[in-house]
């Protein structure tokens, strides 16, 4: 019979009858293997760790290890050489949001890339002349690089029996539903398919067998481990068995419940075998609470520290019946760099391997670290050519190694859809169309477009010049179509009909993925009709005029939406040439004469810069800085290109968000906006934002046509914000102080 959290009565008996006979024959009977077995459970695998940290703190040593899933991952890092603190520091300072998706950081990314990723809902490949609707399962690529830069110390190691500890792991064989029990060949590749929950992870490819999670069939692998020649086992289960009926509420679970049910059955003889037994109580967890990381790690600590003075009795015990056995604390291999002499590339067909090993920037008989190797596969990751990259370095008899890549490629085109909404611009589907090397090789061509209260729409064409996609041609073109409300002394006055188009080209240079610097030309139409009027000065009609600038661009963000740290900062310089106003003041309906209202053609210099910082001061809490700015030099009579002050998300041109108006609300040709904030992680996928801000306006030219606006203004914000399927939903609160007026904001999803 079992006896959870104590010995076994047959455990006791085993030390007996081994001291008995060495007595008897005078001959010194073999050591007791202690092996350990650790069961899969998603996320609250983590609290396997507490375990072997007990283990460690009482100098019990540990002959043999086996899991699945999650186990399989805590219990081949101690087997490889980590000790159990280092593993929790790992798992600890792990991005789990990004880990467990098929996103990577955007620090990864191309600069010209940036602005596009991971802004879209829904984005489906076009694939055998279809759109194909996404498989919903993770290709997990940060995953790879992660176990890539952990596992690299034995790489060369291809027996795991030849780790410092003997491991093995369970996986499923998707052709006949057998378990495998993985035992050589890449540890990497045995690991993810010891973790492929079907329906959420795709399906892996280990020694010539498609595989699977082993928890379907074998979640508690104790056999296993005695098959190995353990003689007493530790048996850590974090796994609470099949869902009670009523609480199968969805697909997904009812998928996962049909999945688990022969493993359910084996377990019934697998926990029998254990001497001791740690059934985890972690009911209020699920597989995917890796939000919730931390507090499951807490727990299997607090449960290794009630169970730490057994492991302390039985390594004493052991220690008196056969003698002190020293345990090595530093058991992980010595090794940080490997020299590459050759290389393999396979799955490539729209690229090419030369094409891919360039963007890498791989030279042969050089020495690289994990760190770098990982480096390198984002590089190439970040062109988005490639959907998913793994490697595997092949030991050479001279020492050196050979990388073997395993390479998924992107379709070249791709349709993309996202929903965005806030006051100004009412809600839109916003749609997009982008294709690789459809005109010209080495090129991304792609067209935007909202349709909804607002019409815009949006093409680029990026030509990289080279293979090395250092230097790049732009050509753009927009369209936009807003009503625009109208404000006299903060209030609402009228209402407005903008169109906006602009055609463009600009030269830049690249010479990193967060920098890049260049010059170019556009030429912007603008068009004002009044659609409400109470009765005040109007104007109506367009300007037109060409623009020369030059720019620089840097972004260092972790991550497009809700970035934790890093910084984002957007420069520009330029002379306004020249402009054609077509333009007239009226006053109910009728054009004004008024000769003091002439409009300037005279060109100006102009300025804009915005700054956006995010610095981590917590684990949950993120300090927020913000600047915006810009300075239309010696504009007093030119018309239709000052800054428009308000909103807190920034959807038009020329726009300088501040917490406290609405968008639009004033105009001015100078301005600076500095903001500070904090954004607290209240819990998974949910923030509370605040923000305070001040502005000034005026400070180096002032328009004759808003001779009445303030000089400086503060606000607040207050936002509560969900992160979930559709993009970020934000609802907030601000004030002004210089209106006096609270007012509502809300945003959902990701603006053109």
């Amino acid at each position: 019979m079992v006896i959870f959290n104590n010995y076994k009565p047959g455990l006791v008996w085993l030390l007996l009858i081994l001291v008995f006979q060495s007595a008897s024959a005078q001959l010194p009977a073999p050591r007791p293997k202690i092996g350990v077995t650790l069961s899969g459970g998603g996320a609250k695998g983590l609290a396997h760790i507490g375990i072997l940290k007990a283990i460690d703190s009482a100098g019990l040593k540990v002959d043999y290890i086996t899991g699945t899933s999650m186990g399989s991952i805590i219990g081949s890092l101690y087997a490889i050489g980590y000790t159990a603190d280092s593993i929790e520091k790992i798992t600890r300072s792990i991005d789990w949001d990004l880990l467990l998706s098929n996103s990577v950081s955007l620090r990864s990314i191309f600069m010209e890339e940036k602005d596009e990723y991971s802004k879209y809902v829904i984005e489906l490949p076009w694939q055998n002349n279809n759109f194909r609707l996404p498989s919903g399962l993770l290709q997990g690529q940060e995953l790879w690089q992660k176990f890539s830069e952990l596992y690299f110390p034995v790489h060369q190691i291809k027996d795991f029996s030849n780790f410092s500890i003997p491991f093995r792991c369970i996986g499923t064989d998707v052709g006949n539903g057998e378990a495998i029990v993985m035992k050589d060949g890449e540890i990497i590749s045995a690991i993810r398919s010891s973790m492929a929950i079907p329906s959420v992870f795709t399906a892996i490819d280990y020694n010539g067998k498609r595989m699977v999670d082993g928890g379907i069939v074998r979640n508690f692998p104790v056999r296993d481990v005695k098959d190995m020649g353990a003689n007493i086992v530790i048996g850590s289960n974090v796994a609470s068995g099949l869902l009670p009926s009523e609480k199968v509420r969805n697909a997904l679970q009812i998928l996962l419940q049909i999945a688990f049910f022969r493993e359910a059955e084996d377990a019934k003889t697998e926990v029998p075998q254990c001497d001791i037994y740690i059934p985890f109580k972690l009911q209020r967890y699920t597989m995917g609470s890796f939000g919730d990381g931390n507090a499951i790690l807490d727990s299997g600590i607090v449960e290794g520290r009630k169970l730490y003075p057994q492991f302390k009795r039985l390594a004493d015990s052991l220690n008196a019946i056969y003698g002190p056995l020293e345990v090595t604390k530093n058991r992980l291999p010595a090794v940080n760099s490997t020299v590459i002499t050759s290389y393999e590339v396979h799955g490539v067909e729209r690229t090419s391997s030369e094409f891919f090993v360039h963007t890498m920037d791989l030279q042969l008989n050089r020495s690289y670290t994990a760190k770098r190797l990982s480096n390198m596969v984002r590089q190439a990751y970040g062109t988005r050519y490639y959907s998913r990259i793994i490697y595997s370095l092949q030991p050479q008899p001279d020492g050196t190694s050979r990388i073997i890549f395993d390479v998924t490629e992107n379709p070249f085109t791709f349709a993309k859809l996202g929903i965005h909404y806030n006051r100004f611009t009412g809600i839109g589907i916003i749609g997009n169309l982008t294709a690789r090397n459809f005109f010209i090789t080495n090129s991304r061509s792609l067209v935007t477009v909202n349709i909804g209260e607002s019409f815009r729409i949006r093409g680029e064409h990026l030509q990289y010049l080279g293979r090395l996609k250092n230097f790049a041609l732009v050509a753009e073109t927009q369209f936009d179509r807003f009503e625009v409300n109208a404000y006299d002394q903060y209030k609402q006055d009228g209402l407005y009909k903008q169109t906006f188009a602009k055609v463009g080209e600009k030269f830049q240079f690249s010479p990193s993925r967060s920098f890049s610097t260049g010059a170019g030309h556009r030429f912007e139409w603008v068009h004002y009709t009044p659609k409400i009027s109470k009765g005040s000065v109007d104007l109506k009609g367009s300007n037109n005029y060409n623009t020369l600038y030059t720019f620089f661009d840097y972004n260092s963000l972790d991550r497009s939406i809700f970035p934790r740290k890093g910084v984002k900062l957007y420069g520009e310089a330029g002379r306004v040439l020249g402009q054609h106003p077509d333009l007239n003041f009226i006053q109910n309906g009728e054009p004004l004469t008024d000769t003091s209202l002439a409009i300037s053609t005279h060109p100006y210099w102009r300025t804009t810069l915005d700054v956006e910082s995010y610095i981590p001061i917590g684990k949950r809490t993120t300090l927020l800085l913000n600047g915006q700015g810009g300075i239309n030099f010696n504009y007093t009579r030119n018309a239709l290109n000052e800054f428009a002050i308000g909103g807190l998300t920034k959807v038009f041109r020329n726009q300088i968000t501040f917490a406290g108006l609405q968008e639009g609300t004033l105009y001015t040709p100078s301005v600076a906006m500095l903001q500070g904030g904090v954004r607290v992680n209240l819990f998974t996928n949910n923030y509370l934002i605040g923000k305070a801000n001040v502005l000034f306006t005026n400070f180096i030219s002032r328009s004759e046509f808003f001779k009445n606006n303030p000089d400086f203004l503060s606000g607040y914000s207050l936002t509560y914000s969900y992160n979930f399927a559709l993009g970020p939903l934000e609802i907030s609160t601000m004030y002004c102080d210089q209106t006096g007026r609270l007012q509502w904001y809300i945003n959902l999803g990701i603006p053109f």
